[in-house]
């Protein structure tokens, strides 16, 4: 399976990528550090899932989301951020799931589960 994960922050990068190793020996995690990056990445990688910070683009946010949508619609998206009332905003948009910031590790691993992953 191939992954994007994206979030300007390396932290949330790194802690991501480390989770989805150790927990789901899933070794095919490229990061993105910006939205015009992850575009890129995601036209040449053709990635199953991309799990990404709905803030990417802080002046339009949710804007990957919805172009990601509609170029690769066989991409399952997964949104990230630190509001949780930006659920139900990410579900319109096209996520398939939504994991708010200040959950546990585990709720990442969860909402991969209940996606199909």
């Amino acid at each position: 399976m191939r992954i994007i994960v994206a979030d300007d922050r390396i932290e949330v990068r790194s802690a991501l990528r480390l989770l989805l190793e150790e927990k789901t020996g899933i070794y095919m995690i490229t990061e993105a550090a910006d939205e015009s990056a992850l575009l890129k990445m995601a036209d040449y990688l053709k990635p199953d899932l991309i799990i990404l910070d709905w803030e990417l683009n802080p002046r339009k946010p949710g804007e990957a989301v919805e172009k990601l949508k509609n170029n690769h619609s066989g991409t399952a998206l997964i949104v990230l951020s630190s509001r949780p009332q930006i659920y139900a905003a990410a579900m319109r948009a096209g996520a398939r799931g939504f994991v708010c910031k200040s959950e546990p590790p585990e709720a990442i691993l969860k909402t991969l589960k209940e996606c199909g992953f």
